[in-house]
């Protein structure tokens, strides 16, 4: 006798979210003499013709600073909103070390999140894209292989590939990621396309 188990996919897709990519920007109140910089942060990367900045990057965590003149600094490549803090205040601190004046808890302000997440289902974008309304999509297969959705609650957008895997883009906060891929879920659900 054969016994067939059928498993149901009860994982959420929410549990395969990821974080992808943290972007947030802050000033340290103070202009900075980026070749003074270079020469003074080791491993640092100072090429005016290339990049207006130079680019530092911390090991732990992993992230870069775009360090600019103006004492602007935009931190990218973190995996989390923690990872930013702690790898501007090793750029701060170094910083300090070089005897630059930067101000007490310059504000950090969390420009962008990239996060990625799998459905769990393989997606039928032609349907997807009329089922959702051409207002709020942009479909075209031959200039891009996924489906750009923008929703207006969270301001995110969102890019659906037929693997049944997304991207969502454009959040200041961890749960825009959740709040878009259980919308999606829902509406997808409702037009009967999950």
């Amino acid at each position: 006798m054969m016994v067939v188990i059928i498993m149901a996919n009860t994982d959420d897709p929410k549990d395969t979210i990821k974080i992808e990519n943290v972007v947030a920007s802050t000033a340290i109140g103070t202009t900075l003499d980026l070749p003074k910089i270079t020469m003074k942060l080791d491993g640092a990367d100072y090429n005016k013709e290339r990049f207006p900045g130079v680019v530092y990057r911390t090991k732990d965590p992993k992230t870069a600073a775009l360090i600019f003149g103006s004492g602007k600094i935009v931190c990218t490549g973190a995996k989390s909103i923690a990872d930013v803090d702690n790898g501007l205040k090793k750029v701060f601190k170094e910083l300090t070390d070089m005897g630059i004046d930067v101000m007490d808890d310059p504000v950090i302000t969390v420009q962008n999140i990239v996060a990625s997440a799998d459905l769990g289902t393989v997606l039928n974008l032609n349907a997807i894209a009329i089922g959702l309304g051409l207002e709020n999509i942009e479909y075209e297969p031959e200039q891009f292989p996924g489906l750009v959705y923008r929703l207006a609650v969270p301001k995110v957008v969102m890019l659906l590939f037929g693997s049944g895997k997304l991207v969502v883009t454009g959040g200041k906060k961890p749960e825009d990621a959740h709040a878009a891929v259980d919308k999606i879920v829902e509406e997808l659900d409702s037009l009967g396309l999950m």
